[in-house]
């Protein structure tokens, strides 16, 4: 009977615990949700695979059969910090429409820009076999050299002297001087406020120019180089290239 002064207190801070946790799931913020889409162009024209014959600076014509990159870890921006998206790594290839957009939640809040890697990072490269996006069977991963292509073009041109007139651009490597990673911040232009809101949907569209990865800062001529798949200087100076292929075209909030 000693210990009955203290059940009727103790059970009375249980049920206005359990009251305050309610409470605060009540009034706890819904998620957002965030699309990014990708749309791929050339000269800011939409990129057709197979048929269309396109022109480089240099004036060699060539035509692409594939197109596929790695967009991943990323986060957006406000004022105070940034928030990113979970277990980020995404696959877009030209040749798969449902490829060219996904959806994720995010946090209610007005961001200012968004950053993203083009490429996996060196702990996905090392960490075996993966699934999802990270697939080897998505014809993305060099079983031979232990390592993800992070972007990829293929074609054909008059101008490539190798077989079938190929033009063949696997880009790897993740670590020493040869790293191909890149981490890019996209600034929304002015006037482009994404806002995300409480159960709310907003997209990001990002236009993807392949014109740039011929030149800025090295000019590569597919006459020189029409193939390249291994890491190694060449690759590191492609992917210079084609960092700055990513511009945001628009941003809707719902």
């Amino acid at each position: 009977m000693k210990n009955r002064p203290f059940s009727i207190p103790l059970f009375l801070l249980v049920v206005f615990c359990l009251a305050g946790f309610r409470k605060n799931d009540c009034c706890a913020q819904q998620p957002g949700l965030l699309k990014i889409s990708f749309v791929n162009t050339v000269k800011g024209n939409p990129l057709q695979l197979d048929s269309t014959i396109y022109t480089n600076p240099f004036s060699e014509t060539y035509t692409v059969t594939k197109f596929k990159y790695y967009i991943s870890n990323i986060a957006l921006a406000f004022p105070d910090g940034i928030f990113k998206e979970i277990d980020s790594y995404h696959l877009v290839n030209a040749a798969d429409p449902s490829s060219l957009s996904f959806v994720f939640t995010a946090s209610p809040n007005t961001y200012q820009s968004l950053l993203f890697t083009i490429g996996v990072d060196s702990l996905k490269n090392v960490s075996g076999a993966q699934t999802g996006p990270l697939d080897p069977l998505n014809d993305m991963f060099w079983t031979w050299n232990s390592g993800y292509v992070m972007a990829k073009v293929e074609g054909r041109s008059p101008q490539s002297k190798v077989v079938n007139n190929k033009v063949e651009y696997h880009i790897g490597g993740f670590s020493g001087a040869h790293n191909v990673l890149k981490k890019l911040r996209l600034d929304f232009p002015a006037g482009m406020i994404l806002n995300v809101g409480e159960g709310k949907t907003s997209e990001i569209i990002i236009e993807a120019d392949l014109e740039s990865w011929w030149q800025h800062p090295t000019d590569i001529k597919i006459a020189e180089n029409p193939v390249c798949t291994t890491p190694g200087e060449l690759a590191k100076k492609i992917s210079d290239n084609y960092s700055k292929m990513f511009s945001i075209k628009n941003i809707i909030n719902h």
